[in-house]
């Protein structure tokens, strides 16, 4: 079962709160994170795409690196372990995106994969003049499908030639062509975003759902299934979740409801508007499930929160779930969360039992 880390490439990570630690991105601090994440025997890092944070005390995610430059940077001081840049669909045409990758691919052969992200709060493509207007989430994912199209084909035979309601190729070269895969991963929440993902990716990410609930997400898992299904290939389900662990279960939720309690409310809000754009998202969408009022301290994401035993266990059960081929995670701290992780939880989980460690 793969294991991976959602590394911090916006400040804070993902905890919108006071009580949490405060820290800028640098390359140095994920270099540290996917270093370690590959000497623990991790298979994967991901890194978002975020042109816009949500200000408030804490100025959330005012302070981001960029996805594909940072990537290729890491490819170059690891080995072992895939990386997975994020793609801002709006931002880069699908010709330039592919060629990107392409050079990493040259870099890191056959660890680099792409992450489709459509886009879910306005103000980061308004303010650089590229937000085609509401009715885009309407057909973002129409949008989606023709930019992966594109890509497929320029990876497979070096050009495209492809005419769409989107984009327009008029004998778009591409050469070298890759010669490893690259890989798709997608993160749609909604009954399209999956029907996106069971077409065109090799992974979907599940948002993992509550506070040690580690196995209520399955619905949704199954939900992807079934689009798989229909398609006739074989996505797998990659579930988020944050791991807060200490040596009790006590100490550990002590840390959550710290952090709970320094909410930055002014974040928050920001946050809440810009989800609320898309008048008819379903209920099990992105932007809907990350503003959940309980939990939005950390984006509503599946938390697993309890000393090392606990956590271990927890993550056991979540990969045990039907079509669960990988989980990703996020920590309050990343160097300590990543130490823990390594030495303290992953060897009592019986889904990671063969994982060979790094020597020092």
């Amino acid at each position: 079962m793969d294991m991976g880390v959602f590394i911090p490439i916006g400040n804070n990570g993902w905890l919108i709160s006071k009580a949490s630690p405060q820290y800028k991105p640098s390359f140095e601090l994920n270099k540290q994170v996917v270093q370690k994440a590959e000497g623990y025997g991790l298979d994967f890092a991901l890194s978002m795409v975020k042109h816009r944070g949500f200000g408030g005390e804490t100025e959330f995610w005012d302070y981001n690196l960029e996805s594909f430059t940072l990537m290729s940077a890491l490819a170059a001081v690891t080995s072992k372990i895939k990386l997975f840049a994020s793609t801002a669909i709006l931002t880069l045409p699908p010709a330039v995106v592919a060629r990107m990758a392409t050079t990493i691919d040259s870099v890191a052969p056959g660890r680099f994969g792409i992450n489709i992200v459509t886009g879910w709060a306005p103000n980061e493509y308004t303010q650089m003049g590229l937000w085609p207007g509401n009715e885009y989430f309407g057909y973002r994912y129409d949008y989606a499908s023709e930019y992966c199209q594109v890509m497929k084909e320029l990876f497979e035979t070096g050009a495209s030639d492809f005419k769409g309601e989107h984009f327009t190729m008029e004998d778009c070269m591409m050469k070298p062509m890759p010669e490893n895969k690259i890989e798709i991963v997608a993160a749609g929440q909604s009954d399209r975003g999956m029907a996106f993902s069971a077409e065109y990716a090799d992974y979907s990410f599940v948002m993992g759902m509550g506070v040690n609930t580690p196995t209520v997400f399955a619905p949704v898992a199954k939900t992807l299934a079934d689009a798989a299904a229909k398609t006739g290939r074989d996505v797998g389900a990659y579930v988020l979740f944050m791991v807060i662990s200490a040596e009790t279960d006590a100490a550990a939720q002590e840390k959550w409801e710290s952090f709970r309690l320094g909410a930055d409310m002014e974040a928050l809000k920001y946050m809440g508007v810009q989800g609320a754009q898309d008048e008819n998202a379903s209920d099990g969408s992105t932007a809907k499930a990350i503003n959940l009022p309980e939990g939005a301290v950390n984006f509503n994401m599946g938390t697993i929160v309890g000393s090392y035993e606990s956590c271990a266990r927890m993550l056991d059960e979540a990969a045990a779930v039907p079509g669960v081929k990988g989980i990703m995670m996020t920590f309050d701290d990343f160097l300590v969360g990543m130490d823990d992780f390594g030495t303290r939880i992953q060897p009592l989980m019986k889904s990671r039992a063969n994982v060979q460690i790094a020597a020092e």
